[in-house]
């Protein structure tokens, strides 16, 4: 059996370089849920204004939607640029666009003041944090994947992960206590402006964290290795070029693996604020704090899942959270149909434990599938061309269906059948634990090294 080139790091470095990416992610997924959530509560009346306040919402979410649109094409431009001078560099440029583009929207004047020039400028604030998300996510699991080692790399790439539980967290909860202190008139006259005007801090502490951070040692020799052959006249070709010619396949396997878990995060957090608020009448409090609770409990699972998946696998971790999906995916609005809150928090907190199953080692998994040359490019497109089909999707064909159909049924076969693609793609890929992404830099798939049986939690590695 080949050695191992992926040496395990000095904890004390690992653990900086994943609060740096965790920190990061979550304050890039603020960014982008904020979007989400107030599309669900507000932009549907300041910017959007109709007389059904569903199709109101509708509207909202089609450019919530543009958002996701932009997000593959951030992942070939950030892939493309992140495999050739690096992680470090394009992650700090996502989060300085990403930011930007959410502090101006609190800016913004409304529907009132301007008409039709409001909301065409939020949808082109929208685009731009897309774009910048779009790079986000290869960058900052990468970062973290190519400086752990091979026998914890689940563990360790699945706190980025996090941050989009910990960015929902955040958006949801600064809303939610907006609502709490603040009349609706209020909330709807300048307090939705705060959470957004609050990206600027974030994003200057998000900074400051990020540039501490070294490069990733295994893309420093990709790139020596790229210089060298370059000095000897070999052509180069551009990563999503070969991405595409000779790893489809895996992009194919990634965009699988992402649709059910994509498809069923939108539909439990942002169509729930919907689903509650329009369906059933009750408060957006009653949504919003249950996702605060689910969040919470999600944030802080997603390692665990992460670190089982080090030790039986990333296929079987996954297919435990697609296949609870399947039928989670009816009991959840039977739960939320009870009004109480108590059930529904359960309901959505229950539902992000078996999301968190799929997401927990998405990071490792779909690294993983990628020589280094291209494994930004590839991550990011597999990535990111799912977001269009599934997450970019979600809430505006539940809240179609909500519509035209009256009932929760179908909403719930969609994303029955959205986690049925998940577990058949899972259940055909590979699986890639334990595999040495440093000798990729050869130019030749690394091997996968079976993790030792261990008796010892994975927890905390260090």
């Amino acid at each position: 059996m080949a050695a191992s080139t992926s040496a395990p790091p000095a904890p004390g470095s690992i653990k900086r370089i994943v609060a740096a990416s965790l920190i990061g992610t979550t304050i890039e997924w603020y960014d982008f849920f904020l979007y989400g959530t107030a599309a669900a509560l507000v932009f549907n009346k300041l910017f959007f204004p109709t007389a059904d306040p569903l199709t109101g919402t509708l509207i909202a979410f089609l450019t919530y939607a543009i958002g996701f649109l932009a997000r593959p094409l951030g992942g070939v431009v950030f892939g493309h640029f992140g495999d050739k001078v690096g992680r470090k560099k394009l992650l700090v440029l996502s989060l300085l666009m990403m930011g930007g583009a959410t502090f101006a929207m609190g800016l913004l004047p409304t529907h009132a003041s301007i008409g039709v020039g409001a909301p065409v400028l939020l949808t082109v604030l929208r685009l731009v944090q897309g774009f910048a998300l779009g790079g986000e996510w290869g960058g900052a699991v990468l970062i973290v994947s190519e400086h752990g080692g091979d026998e914890h790399r689940g563990f360790w790439a699945s706190w980025p992960q996090s941050g989009a539980p910990g960015g929902n967290l955040l958006a949801t909860g600064v809303l939610a206590l907006l609502a709490a202190v603040q009349s609706d008139a209020a909330f709807l006259s300048w307090g939705w402006r705060v959470p957004f005007l609050l990206s600027g801090v974030l994003v200057a502490v998000g900074l400051w964290i990020r540039l501490s951070v070294s490069e990733s040692p295994i893309f420093l020799a990709a790139q020596a290795k790229a210089e060298a052959d370059a000095a000897r006249g070999v052509k180069e070709r551009a990563p999503v070029v070969q991405v595409f010619r000779k790893d489809w396949r895996q992009v194919l396997t990634a965009i699988g693996t992402r649709f059910g878990e994509n498809i069923s995060y939108y539909v439990l957090t942002s169509f729930l604020l919907v689903y509650v608020t329009a369906h059933l009448g009750l408060p957006k409090t009653t949504a919003l704090n249950a996702v605060l609770i689910g969040s919470a409990v999600h944030f802080v699972t997603i390692p665990a899942w992460g670190a089982l998946s080090d030790r039986i696998g990333r296929r079987p971790v996954t297919l435990i959270g697609s296949a609870g999906m399947v039928a989670w995916a009816f009991g959840f609005f039977a739960l939320v149909d009870t009004e109480s809150f108590a059930v529904i928090t359960a309901a959505v907190t229950t539902g992000l434990l078996l999301h968190g199953a799929m997401y927990g080692p998405q990071a490792a998994f779909i690294s993983e599938m990628f020589d280094t040359e291209v494994r930004y490019s590839g991550a990011s497109m597999g990535s990111q061309l799912a977001s269009i089909i599934a997450g970019a999707l979600a809430p505006i064909v539940a809240v179609e269906l909500l519509k035209d159909y009256g009932s929760s049924v179908p909403v719930s076969l969609y994303l029955s059948a959205a986690a049925v693609v998940t577990t058949i793609t899972v259940a055909f890929a590979k699986e890639t634990r334990g595999r040495d992404l440093g000798s990729t830099v050869s130019g030749t798939p690394g091997p996968v090294h079976p993790a030792p049986a261990t008796t010892a939690t994975t927890m905390d590695p260090a």
